[in-house]
């Protein structure tokens, strides 16, 4: 038994499948009494997941919610955010928090939307590299409508995906928008029914995985560097990283499988 499939073991509201596909870890929310809100628990077992995922051979994470739920994640739970004041709120807010543990993760993750992500579910699609979305899905930050903001990174998460126009409108609003308007807005990629969903979010987390773990890493290092830093400083950390690939094993099986017209075989190393 792995460590990733053991640490989910001993968990209530998460399931792992791995390797299937090959090098592909799929991560399943299974909450679907609260349509998968997020919880204290909820989180921690999350956190404890994705932190034995790091440590993995998993190359491509996917991350959803469970077809019993009819939600990625609905929302955060509302019970919890009552009980809190300002204190007990800030303890609550203290990183890193589920959506930094899931951006931080070397490999790119994938949300695959299965239905709703609201509120936090949105603030945990938006800490995911790439959001495959299925037509039935909903998304939005309705905080608003309890006299609340966002608290999960959506106010600066989401102006970096959609703008800042078009942040306010979700934010201040509290409105949902569907997944064909979200995909025309640049809040998910792409949007499948039924037939194609499955094997689309398949058929892209093979395609990642089929390629070395270190450039995986370090690529989506640097694209997410292009968010946080000035372009000058992001075409030099870029410089610096592609550098560095140049003292691995990949590089050199990368380049010699190119000459030779086969498959590579990654060392991750």
């Amino acid at each position: 038994m792995s460590d990733v499939t053991e640490t989910a073991a001993d968990c209530e509201f998460v399931r792992v499948r791995e390797n299937d596909p090959e090098y592909v870890t799929t991560i399943t929310i299974d909450r679907p009494d609260a349509r998968n809100a997020l919880h204290g628990p909820l989180r921690e077992e999350l956190k404890a997941v994705f932190a034995a995922v790091d440590d993995s051979e998993a190359r491509v994470v996917v991350l959803t919610g469970s077809d019993d739920a009819g939600a990625f994640v609905a929302g955060a739970d509302v019970g919890e955010l009552r009980e809190r004041n300002a204190v007990e709120q800030r303890q609550a807010s203290e990183r890193p928090r589920v959506y930094e543990t899931v951006e931080d993760v070397r490999q790119p993750v994938i949300a695959r939307l299965n239905g709703h992500a609201l509120g936090g579910g949105l603030e945990l699609a938006l800490a995911c590299d790439v959001r495959i979305a299925h037509e039935r899905a909903k998304l939005g930050s309705p905080e608003i409508n309890l006299g609340i903001i966002p608290g999960g990174g959506a106010t600066q998460r989401l102006p970096r995906v959609v703008g800042e126009g078009q942040a306010m409108k979700l934010v201040l609003s509290g409105d949902l928008v569907d997944a064909t308007e979200a995909r025309d807005i640049g809040l998910v990629e792409d949007v499948y029914g039924d037939e194609e969903f499955d094997d689309a979010v398949a058929d892209l987390a093979s395609s990642m995985a089929a390629h070395s773990p270190v450039a995986l890493a370090y690529g989506k290092d640097a694209v997410k560097a292009a968010s946080r830093m000035d372009l000058e400083a992001g075409i030099e950390y870029e410089a610096e990283l592609f550098a560095q690939l140049f003292s691995t094993a990949d590089k050199d099986e990368g380049i010699d499988a190119f000459f030779e017209d086969r498959d590579p075989e990654w060392r991750g190393r």
